[in-house]
């Protein structure tokens, strides 16, 4: 028995909750939605014997998807600073635990909890997951990863060396659209490859609320400010950053690169054999030192690389966008033709225009009759399923932080290089570029109680 499952089975042993008030039948492995309608299906069956014990720590919004995608299992806790938001969730799951306080959790339930799902704002992600991690359990994370790249580094690390079973919220990654546009890269129909845009098609950033600078105002009924702001520095509660408009704000959240970069380059991450670049850059309005901006531009440089299948990548710049990508234009594509598509691969021998449900090839003249891609990547039971199946031993999620934590890290540099407004070498194994201030930027200081 390896390592991985040593654990889950050691974990599994210790349980003491009582999981007959669990189905033979499971439910969905995904929530409602997009998601559910994408070709997840319903997972295989399972008896009480295969429950897991889990924790799910943020129950609004995301986290309400989140938990629908594990409902399945047997429950323990339920966690979340906003009781308001988190209601739906109690009354769903009245046997669970209620807990304010991730830590709290940890110190009553620590053998009882097999796996945790976190679905928090960006500045919180790395904490509990660090706490469930050092603990030995399994964690499925929300993106990105985590407010810091030292953070991701960290969370990316914990996890190999403890053997544990992980899953980033990616959850396109298992829809067929995105996963056809893969293959068709990965068949070599486009020849060689050295330049992909990325895009996410939206003009959010730099609000107006909550005025930062007006008078403090009264916490709302149910919420637990002090735990929302949890290793930031303290400040008074001003109506407008919960509970969503902490993601435009840097001190919070990573702005809209951070909110789709993990789901949209994803495709060439996955297509290309990525991890970490060796050149970042940056460019778009005057950085504001607080606010996440409207538009950026930014550029991955990647070298050349061996992926896992042995297949010899060249080296390959990876452009990505807030707004509309200039390259549309210059390359003469039909904005009606990129309309819910958001990556551009230009290969030696064509081009493939793809996002998660759609793909074009061009010139289409050129790949007239093509039917589509061989399907060489195995259908997945369910996005929340594979994560689930890892934990009980199985083999390793398809969105594990071995694979995204360099997807994470890198989404984070395209935000820092826009902020410095420059260009920077990128040494990842030291962790280290070549600015001090880009390197300042790359950790925080948490406040007195929240040192890790």
């Amino acid at each position: 028995m390896n390592q991985h499952a040593r654990q889950t089975a050691t974990a599994v042993s210790r349980r003491t909750f009582a999981v007959g008030a669990a189905t033979a039948t499971a439910a969905a492995a995904v929530g409602t939605g997009f998601f559910a309608s994408h070709g997840y299906g319903e997972p295989p069956a399972e008896g009480p014997a295969d429950m897991l014990n889990i924790a799910v720590v943020g129950l609004g919004g995301q986290g309400a998807a989140n938990l629908g995608g594990v409902k399945s299992q047997n429950i323990v806790a339920v966690c979340d600073v906003d009781d308001v938001r988190a209601g739906k969730a109690y009354e769903q799951h009245p046997g669970a635990t209620k807990f304010t306080d991730f830590r709290k959790m940890f110190d009553a339930l620590d053998k009882q909890i097999d796996a945790v799902v976190i679905s928090t704002p960006d500045h919180t992600h790395f904490h509990p997951a660090w706490w469930a991690m050092e603990r030995g359990k399994h964690v499925y994370l929300e993106k990105p990863l985590a407010h810091e790249v030292e953070e991701v580094r960290r969370l990316t690390e914990a996890a190999r060396k403890k053997g544990l079973a992980t899953q980033l919220g990616s959850q396109r990654h298992a829809v067929k659209g995105l996963r056809d546009g893969v293959e068709i890269v990965k068949s070599g129909l486009l020849g060689t490859i050295k330049e992909v845009h990325s895009w996410i098609a939206s003009g959010r950033g730099m609000p107006t609320m909550p005025d930062i600078a007006g008078e403090p105002q009264p916490v709302p009924a149910g919420l637990d400010w002090d735990l929302w702001l949890g290793p930031v520095a303290e400040r008074p509660y001003t109506k407008g950053f919960a509970p969503y408009d902490w993601r435009f704000w840097w001190e919070f959240g990573t702005g809209e690169t951070g909110n789709w970069g993990c789901h949209i380059l994803d495709i060439p991450f996955w297509s290309l054999d990525l991890a970490h670049p060796v050149h970042v850059s940056g460019s778009g309005p005057e950085p504001d030192p607080k606010r996440t901006p409207k538009s950026l531009a930014s550029r991955l440089d990647f070298p050349a690389r061996t992926g896992a299948n042995g297949k010899a990548w060249p080296a390959v710049s990876v452009h990505w966008y807030q707004g509309r990508p200039p390259v549309l234009e210059e390359r003469g594509i039909d904005g009606k033709l990129a309309e819910k598509k958001n990556t551009l691969f230009i290969g030696t021998d064509g081009m493939l225009l793809c996002g998660f449900d759609a793909w074009s090839l061009l010139p289409a003249e050129k790949f007239a009759g093509y039917e589509g891609p061989k399907q060489t990547i195995p259908k997945s039971p369910g996005f929340h399923r594979e994560w689930l199946d890892a934990c009980r031993g199985g083999g390793p999620a398809t969105c594990n932080f071995d694979y995204t934590g360099p997807l994470s890290e890198s989404v984070l540099l395209a935000n820092i290089a826009y902020r410095v407004q420059g260009e920077f070498d990128w040494d990842a194994a030291a962790m280290k570029s070549s600015r001090d201030d880009v390197n300042a930027m790359l950790r925080r200081q948490y406040r007195r109680g929240w040192e890790v």
